[in-house]
């Protein structure tokens, strides 16, 4: 959808691009021939809109431009035997021309872009197009990769998708609670990666965010009595209230303590700490939940003076029993130390060095600099500080982790 930047329309587009991909595939099935052809009406309708205006049925419009699409290339180079079966499926447009939408075309769409058989990166890629309506270039322009990276991904995706025989249809219950977890996984991963870019010079890709905050309040509305969806849409709300203030005036990074929280959305505070205490009524307490529970905390904060620390740390205590994440115990790690001192966070550091899943990034090289600075030892936390910017692909974050240095270096011993 390149070819427009009309915001409004380019909401529309998305928010019709997976209702218009599940007609679709009610008729036709044929995920990856169907999902093509709703890309090039999406693209075409970008083009046209803008000239022609919004036509009247929007969504009967996107469907019959995918239709035409699909059948002429069925057409093309289908087999005699396929290409009746589908030119006698031909039936008149008017069939799409209801504003009928079924509510569970959206959860069974993610749960096919999300099935546990595509690869996470393959299933973030394919959701992102499929459901978020978004294009391979826009995709790849959010992570910093090649174009065709991000269109190798979706073929993958397709290729396992059409091999494995998975169909278009809504999970039954038990099935729906084995893969709404990977579908939750899957939007809190566009998210994070959305809020703190992995790599590049740009701390955020509000792009992405934004998305996986509009995604999972359909997932919400589909879900309303669901304590994991409630709970990551109240992380994402909470989490995202503070970009403003996450960046100064140069896109440098700004540390949480150091915030004006002046700049946090106290809109977006105030939805997400409703959805919080909500999630916490509804049945067993979860990741998401007590995640949303930490934001809370620190967003309820007046000033990084007054964070309840002591009950940060008691959260992640429970949250540490329900996994194994070592982000996770390296998070509470830091609160142990904010309420017992550096020392007792530096030895719960100890056993974390040898994960080899903390190995290849910079977040535990920073915390432990972070640490033993607060511990009084500016040499060692100066060279944690560069060791942790060595390994970091992001700008602000790199800068940011040598001017701590920088600034130790420079300090009175």
């Amino acid at each position: 959808m390149t070819p427009t930047r009309d915001a409004g329309l380019e909401r529309l587009l998305r928010e019709l691009a997976p209702q218009a991909l599940s007609a679709m595939l009610r008729r036709y099935g044929r995920f990856g021939a169907a999902e093509d052809a709703v890309q090039e009406a999406l693209i075409a309708a970008s083009r046209q809109w803008p000239h022609d205006g919004v036509p009247g049925n929007p969504r009967g419009w996107l469907i019959q431009a995918a239709q035409r699409r699909l059948v002429d290339e069925v057409r093309a180079d289908a087999s005699r035997r396929e290409r009746e079966a589908i030119v006698a499926a031909d039936l008149p447009a008017a069939v799409f021309d209801d504003d009928a939408v079924d509510p569970d075309d959206m959860l069974s769409l993610l749960f096919l872009c999300c099935h546990p058989s595509l690869t996470t990166a393959s299933a973030i890629a394919l959701t992102l197009r499929a459901v978020g309506g978004l294009t391979t270039s826009e995709i790849a322009s959010a992570f910093l990769v090649p174009e065709a990276t991000i269109g190798q991904r979706i073929s993958r995706a397709k290729q396992t998708i059409k091999a494995s025989g998975i169909g278009f249809a809504p999970p039954d219950a038990t099935e729906r609670a084995q893969r709404l977890g990977t579908v939750l996984h899957v939007l809190y991963l566009v998210f994070n990666e959305g809020y703190t870019t992995s790599s590049g010079d740009a701390l955020h890709r509000t792009d992405l965010s934004n998305e996986a905050i509009r995604l999972m309040r359909q997932v919400r509305a589909l879900l309303p009595r669901d304590g994991d969806v409630a709970g990551l849409l109240a992380l994402m709300l909470l989490t995202d209230a503070r970009r403003d203030a996450r960046t100064g005036p140069r896109g440098e990074l700004i540390p949480l303590d150091e915030q004006d929280r002046a700049s946090w959305n106290r809109d977006a505070i105030a939805e997400g700490i409703a959805l919080a205490s909500a999630a916490l009524a509804l049945g067993a307490v979860g990741e998401y939940q007590l995640l949303a529970a930490i934001a809370a905390v620190h967003d309820e904060a007046p000033s990084a003076q007054a964070t309840d620390w002591p009950q940060i740390a008691a959260l992640y205590a429970m949250l540490m029993r329900l996994t194994d994440n070592p982000l996770v115990a390296l998070n509470h790690a830091v609160a142990v130390a904010m309420v017992e001192g550096p020392q007792a966070g530096l030895a719960l550091i100890v056993p974390l060095q040898n994960d080899a899943r903390l190995q290849q990034g910079h977040r535990l090289d920073a915390v432990r600099a972070h640490l033993v600075e607060r511990a009084g030892d500016a040499g060692q936390a100066a060279a944690l500080y560069r060791q942790a910017a060595a390994k970091t692909t992001s700008l602000p974050e790199r800068d940011y982790l040598v001017g701590k240095a920088a600034r130790l270096d420079d300090a009175p011993r």
